[in-house]
């Protein structure tokens, strides 16, 4: 009887030390697996390194990671209720008109204006509604690797390269191989190939195809305990646990990826030109929810809202990817909220940005109406 005791007790013992590392992200983010009503959109976005070059110190010591500095990575992750799991690669140095800010690389989008700011580009961008953002810093690729037991890719090319202030020091050989956490930060951060930001994204795909067979494999669950930990110490995010839930069911059923890159082309100045008519039609293949409101007619009605605000909505809307916008007219009603009625109100509210859902009847020809109160932003 003692030594069934005793060994219970070690094998529990050894089960706490298992999960010890994912009890942060449980308590945070713990949630019930269950089926989505529609897809979960989540950006993920790595964070380059701020350096303290006044340390006095070489090389240069590491700021504390305040999740503020430029993104490295951009990838716009899709999952649906079945598993299906469509990513797409955004280079950093896509050229993009930044809310408020002017034409930059998409990659200032967040020291300009945090992940708000991030995200809101990517939307314009894409017309694909995020739903939350995760930042990730650097450290958190290479943890998250190491907790993964490395990853088996091949190496396309010689990668040799040395930066002593960004403490990267890439020696890789070209063929199949397995590779640290540091070997593979130097896989995914090489630049030398004359291919630039876009080779990158190829090999960051050629990345998490590799990481994530290594997930799928039942020989490694027992290290995801580790990985989730890794993730969860290196990591800034808004997921709710409902959208945690909704991952996590989507996940059980086995979860397939399909990856994408902006199609565009090399401009001046190191940019990455967006192809938008190539983007609109590969969102429309690949990232467009059967139940998505955009393909639906929008009435927009400005009761009581500052001039201009219905026109500024029809363009907010479609830049979103809205295809149907159409700008009517009713007589002005002086202090009345704004409503949204009609099939899907409630989705087209989140995207409208205030208001309520009423079943007030709509414009006719029009399968949701919005009403513009007084309650609308002036810009």
């Amino acid at each position: 009887m003692r030594r069934a005791v005793l060994l219970i007790l070690v094998v529990l013992a050894g089960l706490v030390a298992l999960l010890a590392p994912a009890f942060p992200a449980l308590t945070r983010y713990g949630a019930l697996p269950h089926k989505a009503d529609g897809p979960v959109t989540v950006l993920l976005a790595g964070v380059d390194v701020d350096y303290d070059d006044k340390s006095g110190m070489w090389p240069w010591p590491a700021k504390p990671e305040q999740y503020d500095q430029r993104t490295d990575t951009i990838v716009l992750a899709q999952v649906r209720p079945d598993g299906t799991a469509n990513l797409l690669s955004i280079p950093r140095d896509t050229w993009v008109n930044l809310p408020g800010w002017g034409w930059s690389k998409i990659n200032a989008a967040n020291p300009h204006g945090g992940p708000e700011l991030l995200v809101r580009s990517v939307e314009d961008l894409t017309g694909i509604r995020v739903d939350a953002y995760s930042l990730l810093s650097l450290n958190a690729l290479r943890a998250l690797t190491e907790a993964a037991g490395g990853v088996t890719l091949d190496v396309p090319q010689r990668m040799k390269y040395d930066d002593n202030a960004g403490k990267l020091h890439i020696d890789l050989q070209p063929g199949r191989q397995h590779l640290s956490g540091q070997q593979a930060e130097g896989f995914l951060r090489f630049r030398h190939d004359g291919m630039g930001d876009i080779g990158r994204v190829a090999r960051q795909q050629t990345y998490l195809t590799a990481l994530v067979g290594q997930i799928k494999s039942p020989l490694n669950w027992w290290r995801l305990p580790a990985m989730v930990g890794a993730l969860d110490q290196n990591t800034k995010s808004n997921l709710t646990r409902q959208e945690v839930g909704a991952l996590l069911g989507a996940a059980l059923g086995g979860v397939k990826v399909n990856m994408h890159t902006v199609p565009g082309s090399f401009g001046g100045g190191g940019t990455w030109l967006p192809d938008r008519a190539a983007l609109r039609a590969l969102v429309a293949e690949n990232f467009r929810d059967p139940n998505d409101p955009r393909a639906l007619t929008v009435a927009v009605v400005n009761l009581a809202a500052p001039d201009g605000s219905a026109r500024r909505l029809r363009t907010r809307l479609e830049e979103l990817g809205y295809q149907d916008v159409r700008i009517a007219e009713e007589p002005r009603t002086d202090g009345v909220p704004t409503t949204v009625s009609g099939a899907a109100a409630a989705s087209v509210l989140r995207d409208v940005g205030h208001g309520e859902v009423t079943r007030q009847g709509g414009v006719p020809g029009a399968d949701v109406t919005v009403r513009l109160g007084s309650d609308t932003p002036a810009n």
